[in-house]
């Protein structure tokens, strides 16, 4: 592969003499570049003035591909925008379609354009892990054993990986299987290694009590095996080992354990039987189904995996509404809202196996290039198919991806227009006045503390018809009367807004972010008239503050608005759809400001513990002083003398201990 970036492009024409002409946004730099493109595959990035990456595609012909956004008027629409904002491009050949594509979405990938569809999922997939089985042992131990675990992260080639699985729930589902077919252990290993008594499990017949030697390592490494083969779809040549080991014992009148292997035996012809798919020769299939609708589009990724279905995931790209446009480009006569499945369905395909194996058998609701599957294949090593149309259990396989992908889109586009008709209700209601109620951004704080001890401060952060949790910052309060919470409110609002305030120096830097279009505080006059305070000392609006003061009794559905500019109170009805966004705020504010108090209390007192760090220390004089002080911080306020009257501790003790916490 090979960079473009002509330092001295050649003097030629940007677009050939019939061409439409292009509107004077461009740089004749830029212009040239484009026209001096070369006729080769290759991948194109476009960026704006400030560097940011807008769009990265591939192409067969750089040139052809290319000077299409350039010839052609796309008006006010999104991608007319995008081309609007191009300041620089950069290309990259390279020797073939299959090599750009995955260029292209490694880029993707990384980069996170604005206007290419993205598929963004923070969560790695789940695994079955069963742990290696040793060379060789000494003695029967944990290690001689293995054990079969649910497992995320990243793989080690000692151990066996089976998936990946849809969900956390379809490997505790295997999990379950295996115990009841193979009675596999699941304990950790130094649990194994204490027990001197078989644990439930065995009891009700999950596992086999390999930890008090009630199965030889021999036969435990056979159930191990056979777990492996039916994880890998050979489900009938361990039903017929099985059955060969059941008559060997048999014959030699071991009639218990041949009893045992029966018993095996039955159970996993049950399992089978309870799986619809058992009967077909796909082991490993994906089957892939695309739904768009409302601007909005849902890919459903149903897996088979040795040969049972394990389930479904549904996944919801985001920037779709640019595919529309992106289609009447990307696609010459075409209809643009099957060009658009087509683009979603290829997009997730080449994002999503990127990192996680592709099984060999894919089927798509929507036909997939040539390109991609040779791509996938030349990645992967693997000879990678694909079927849009197929027959009898596939098709069943993928007319249930078709509706689960339908259903789960309904779902959301029910839920999006739930979320943006209560922040209407919430703007209308307070008359707010937003630039766009996308933009709208609420900031509710909340104070919580135990009896004044370990309070801390909560912000949640409300935009984009939802609660933003990477937003969410927790403040711990200090220097105050404990248990006032008013002071806390208004150290916590003057840390959080004093960036903002026109009293700041001329020369500070501009405050990162921007200031809320509503400020919520849990609480009625008396936290509201502080929050006024601090707002009048940094030269702030007060008509951003707002109270959320409870009703009679405490009751949900009577709260009462309270404004800090001399607005009278408000009331809404309790069906009130503003109503009910505000207490989710308030409420969401409550839960991150008690988590955050309860883990900071944890954390001071577990502190306790140090004073078993002191030498001559132990639980009996541990527990004495923390009775006799009330806590570790009562330990840590007490003077030398005090400490020498508890009964154990010397004098010099005592002043080993009045040093260690201080």
């Amino acid at each position: 592969m090979s960079e473009i970036n002509p330092v001295e492009p050649p003097v030629v024409p940007a677009v050939p003499p019939n061409a439409p002409a292009v509107a004077p946004v461009h740089s004749d730099q830029l212009l040239s570049e484009v026209a001096a493109l070369p006729a080769l595959p290759g991948v194109y990035r476009y960026f704006d003035a400030d560097g940011t990456v807008l769009y990265v595609g591939k192409a067969k012909n750089l040139k052809k591909r290319v000077t299409t956004y350039f010839q052609r008027d796309h008006g006010g629409t999104r991608i007319g925008h995008m081309v609007s904002k191009i300041a620089r491009m950069q290309t990259t050949v390279v020797r073939s379609e299959a090599e750009a594509l995955l260029l292209e979405n490694n880029l993707i990938k990384t980069l996170h354009p604005k206007y290419n569809i993205l598929f963004r999922d923070d969560k790695s997939y789940p695994y079955l892990k069963i742990t290696a089985l040793p060379a060789f042992a000494a003695e029967p131990s944990a290690v001689t054993f293995p054990r079969v675990a649910y497992y995320r992260g990243s793989v080690e080639k000692k151990h066996r990986y089976f998936g990946p699985f849809p969900s956390a729930w379809a490997v505790k589902e295997s999990i379950q299987l295996l115990q009841k077919v193979f009675r596999l252990r699941t304990c950790e290993d130094t649990v194994f290694n204490n027990r001197t008594r078989p644990c439930l499990l065995y009891q009700i017949k999950r596992c086999s009590g390999p930890c008090v030697n009630f199965v030889s390592p021999q036969d435990y490494a056979q159930d191990v095996l056979n777990a492996e083969k039916f994880l890998d779809g050979e489900t009938q040549q361990v039903l017929q080992a099985l059955e060969i080991r059941m008559m060997a014992h048999a014959d030699k009148l071991e009639f218990e354990q041949a009893a045992e292997l029966r018993n095996q035996m039955s159970a996993l012809s049950t399992v089978l039987h309870q799986q619809s798919v058992d009967n077909v020769s796909d082991k490993d299939v994906d089957i892939l189904a695309v739904k768009v609708q409302g601007g909005r589009a849902c890919v459903n990724l149903a897996m088979v995996r040795g040969g049972r279905h394990l389930g479904d995931r549904a996944y919801f790209p985001t920037h779709v509404e640019d595919a529309f446009f992106m289609g009447s480009v990307e696609v010459e006569g075409e209809d643009v809202a099957q060009a658009v499945e087509v683009q979603v369905l290829e997009a997730f395909i080449a994002q999503h196996y990127i990192d996680i194996p592709i099984p060999p058998a894919l089927i798509t609701s929507a036909p997939v290039g040539k390109a991609l599957l040779d791509a996938l294949s030349s990645q992967s090593g693997v000879k990678v198919t694909a079927v849009h149309n197929p027959r009898e259990q596939r098709r069943v396989w993928q007319e249930m991806a078709q509706k689960n992908a339908g259903l789960q889109l309904a779902r959301l586009l029910a839920e999006e227009g739930s979320q943006q008709a209560r922040t209407r209700a919430l703007v209308d209601a307070l008359d707010l006045a937003p630039d766009d109620l996308d933009t709208l951004r609420i900031e509710c704080f909340d104070i919580s503390h135990t009896a004044g001890e370990a309070t801390q401060a909560s912000c949640v952060v409300f935009q984009q018809h939802k609660m933003q949790n990477s937003e969410y910052r927790r403040y711990k309060i200090e220097g105050i009367t404990p248990g006032d919470d008013y002071a806390a409110m208004r150290q916590v609002l003057t840390r959080r807004y004093s960036k903002f305030g026109v009293q700041t120096e001329p020369t500070a830097e501009p405050a990162a972010g921007r200031m809320p279009d509503l400020v919520l505080v849990d609480g009625g006059k008396g936290q509201v008239s502080m929050a006024k305070a601090v707002f009048e000392s940094l030269g702030l609006d007060l008509g951003l503050i707002v109270g959320v003061e409870k009703g009679e009794g405490r009751k949900v559905g009577l709260e009462e608005l309270v404004f800090a500019d001399g607005r009278t109170k408000a009331t809404l009805a309790r069906d009130s759809a503003a109503l009910m966004l505000v207490a989710q705020i308030r409420d969401e504010a409550h839960r991150f400001a008690i988590t955050g108090m309860r883990a900071q209390r944890a954390k001071v007192r577990v502190g306790g513990s140090k004073l078993e760090d002191i030498a001559g220390i132990g639980p009996k004089k541990r527990a004495s002083l923390l009775q006799r002080f009330g806590g570790i911080r009562g330990v840590a306020a007490a003077g030398v003398d005090d400490i020498a009257k508890v009964d154990g501790i010397s004098r010099d003790l005592a002043e080993e201990i009045y040093r260690a916490l201080r």
